[in-house]
């Protein structure tokens, strides 16, 4: 318990970058438009498994006041799974979308609810890789400035997948 509570102490500084791949009015008009040049955030060191257990206990904390059914997977800033957990009846797609969304927030640095947004906004060329996932429930985890790792959600619908996910690394 004083495990937790300490994890969760360092984790609550945790915050989504607002600057990261904002798109301008222009840009959304034209979909051809190539993105405004942004600042991404650096890496930092890998999150540790006592600390993403703690991130899952609270994501599952969230999913259990809202009668939901997930699966949570914590990854290191390369994207490599660090923690997972599925809670009876999530779906078993879940298992992999999890782990999906972890890795892509990880490794682009950004929310999978951003990336969903431009696809839809037309920038297809994200979906030119496998390694990418644009459905909204991926964030990264940013512990003073850098990206410790990356919070993946599934087993709702994406907007309920990317809140829950959100409020977790908050």
């Amino acid at each position: 318990m004083i495990r937790m509570a300490i994890a969760a102490s360092v984790l609550a500084g945790c915050a989504i970058p607002a600057t990261v791949l904002a798109q301008t009015a222009a840009a959304g008009a034209n979909p051809g438009a190539p993105a405004p040049a942004v600042r991404l955030t650096r890496y930092g060191l890998a999150i540790s498994v006592d600390d993403a257990l703690a991130l899952i206990g609270r994501a599952r904390a969230f999913a259990t006041e809202k009668s939901m059914s997930m699966a949570f997977a914590v990854v290191d800033p390369s994207g490599e799974l660090i923690a997972f957990a599925r809670m009876e009846d999530a779906p078993y797609a879940s298992i992999r979308l999890a782990q999906q969304k972890a890795r892509t927030a990880a490794r682009l640095r950004v929310s999978t609810a951003t990336l969903q947004e431009r696809v839809t906004a037309g920038e297809v060329r994200l979906m030119s890789s496998d390694e990418v996932i644009a459905i909204g429930g991926g964030v990264p985890i940013i512990v003073n400035g850098r990206v410790v790792g990356a919070l993946g959600v599934s087993g709702g619908t994406a907007a309920e997948d990317a809140a829950l996910a959100a409020a977790a690394t908050r």
